[in-house]
């Protein structure tokens, strides 16, 4: 995983597993990696990936089992997917209109771009 310097690396980790859990890589009720171990994977310090698991936590998304370990929430999956959307609508998308304004693109070229890349 490269890190950018743009964004703390405890989120960018959160993030990252909030990709895995969209991939499918890592399902609900499915066990995930220590810190320490997720660390040492990452090649970061084990305190940044707990920041990355207690951010993780507060968004309801894993929990912690004691004794045992971190594992994935039921129900992260739709947790994700509802924060990203409403992320993409509030955030991305007023931009995206505006740069489409500036530029002069109308919808039909992008709903063609959006069809071609859908046939991927």
């Amino acid at each position: 995983m490269e890190f950018s310097e743009n964004k703390a690396i405890y989120l960018q980790i959160a993030e990252w597993i909030y990709d895995q859990i969209l991939n499918a890589k890592l399902k609900e009720g499915e066990r995930i990696l220590s810190a320490r171990d997720l660390g040492m994977q990452l090649e970061v310090n084990p305190n940044t990936v707990i920041r990355a698991y207690d951010q993780l936590q507060q968004n309801e998304i894993i929990v912690n089992k004691r004794g045992i370990g971190y594992f994935v929430a039921e129900g992260a999956y739709n947790k994700i997917i509802e924060h990203r959307r409403e992320k993409f609508i509030n955030e991305e998308l007023p931009s995206f209109f505006k740069t489409m304004s500036l530029l002069g693109i109308d919808w039909p070229t992008i709903e063609k771009m959006h069809y071609d890349y859908a046939q991927l």
